[in-house]
């Protein structure tokens, strides 16, 4: 023993591993315990986890759910005014736009595309961010139209939106004494199988998770956290052998999320995002077309259009070829109503980018078919009169 361990005699003891290890032992929780001690033990260890647990939950249902849910509750459909008709005659008729996934009003779309006005007044719906009930869209529609002495319809759908305006024109055309004219589809995917695969995995994800999490309908958090795994590409550094993260650029995701899908009060909402998945998901489009395909009483059977790039690889969310063969089947054929419309410089549907090219393809290809269209009906209904 050195002079300093004689000089201090505890030196040596406080340092000893296994009288530490015993102290620790004697001073642990339930060290006194002589009966069923591990199994009381870890009933209180895993109490203190589920204590830990429920407080985290109160505080995300009580400043995260309860909030979003009281606001959602106080949410419901709206038509949107967004223009009138170039020419005084098409008074009569009403274009109604509806946008696609994550999206909430369509007057920003509807404004990028003035050639719409060529056909007649401009509306454009804003979704209930709660969820969407196609029948009620369909009435909000009707009333309108009825209030404003419009006794036709035009519907145009992006993308998903397509998927709701068929379902909604179908409801007008069987439903009401308003004409469908025609409904215009831009990039829709007629069936779930006609979404491209990553981006089906992302809607099918969402819906898993609605399914298990509470909350999940309203949670902001996790709609933070899908917006941002959706954009990973942007972050994601996979240039070396282990993927890693570019902070910088995760920040600048982050920000963007918060701003647009959060903060904003125009961001659909996580329900609103279910319902319209699930609208491509359920495969109702079919029957739909199956309505449309017929005249109810004396009203004839409404044109069909679709927008599509020209190629189909410039669409990276739906397979419009796909798209393509469906309607050809349903709505095509020597007595179709069905025109498509091949565009060189769009990608899916996006209007907001690429104006200049919707407003041509409005104007020079779908306006002189919906006019022809429509002279034909009436060539038609008159020929039955005689």
């Amino acid at each position: 023993m050195s002079p300093l361990d004689e000089r201090h005699p505890s030196t040596v003891s406080d340092w000893d591993a296994a009288r530490r290890r015993a102290r620790l032992r004697d001073t642990r929780p339930g060290h006194g315990w002589k009966t069923l001690r591990r199994t009381r033990t870890t009933v209180v260890w895993v109490a203190a986890v589920l204590l830990a647990g429920l407080v985290i939950f109160t505080q995300y249902w009580a400043y995260d759910v309860a909030p979003e849910r009281e606001r959602l509750a106080h949410t419901i459909p709206a038509i949107l005014p967004v223009a009138p008709p170039l020419d005084p005659k098409n008074w009569d008729t009403v274009v109604v736009d509806l946008v696609g996934l994550g999206g909430l009003d369509a007057s920003d779309t509807a404004a990028a595309l003035p050639a719409l006005r060529t056909m007649g007044m401009v509306w454009a719906i804003r979704y209930d961010n709660g969820g969407i009930d196609t029948k009620v869209i369909a009435d909000l529609i009707v009333g309108a139209a009825e209030a404003s002495g419009l006794t036709n319809v035009i519907l145009v759908g992006h993308s998903m939106g397509g998927v709701i305006a068929l379902e909604v024109a179908a409801h007008v055309h069987a439903d009401s004494d308003r004409r469908m004219v025609a409904v215009i589809l831009d990039c829709t995917p007629m069936d779930l199988d006609a979404v491209r695969p990553e981006s089906r995995s992302h809607g099918e994800d969402m819906l898993r998770w609605m399914g298990w999490l509470p909350g999940a309908r309203e949670s902001r958090a996790l709609r933070l956290a899908v917006e941002t795994y959706v954009r990973r590409d942007r972050f994601v550094d996979r240039s070396g052998a282990v993927p890693g993260i570019r902070f910088g650029d995760l920040g600048e995701v982050l920000v963007q999320v918060m701003r647009e899908k959060i903060v904003s009060r125009d961001a659909a909402s996580n329900g609103l995002i279910e319902s319209q998945f699930t609208a491509i998901a359920a495969g109702g489009t079919a029957g739909d077309l199956r309505t449309l395909a017929e005249k109810v009483g004396d009203k004839p059977r409404p044109a069909i259009v679709f927008i599509r790039p020209r190629d189909p690889h410039r669409d990276h969310v739906v397979d419009v070829e796909y798209s393509h063969s469906v309607l050809i089947e349903r709505s095509g054929g020597e007595d179709g109503t069905l025109l498509v419309v091949l565009s060189r410089h769009t990608e899916h549907a996006n209007p907001r980018q690429r104006p200049v090219e919707y407003n041509a393809l409005i104007e020079q290809r779908i306006l002189p078919f919906v006019q022809r269209y429509q002279q034909h009906v009436r060539e038609s209904v008159m020929v039955a009169a005689r």
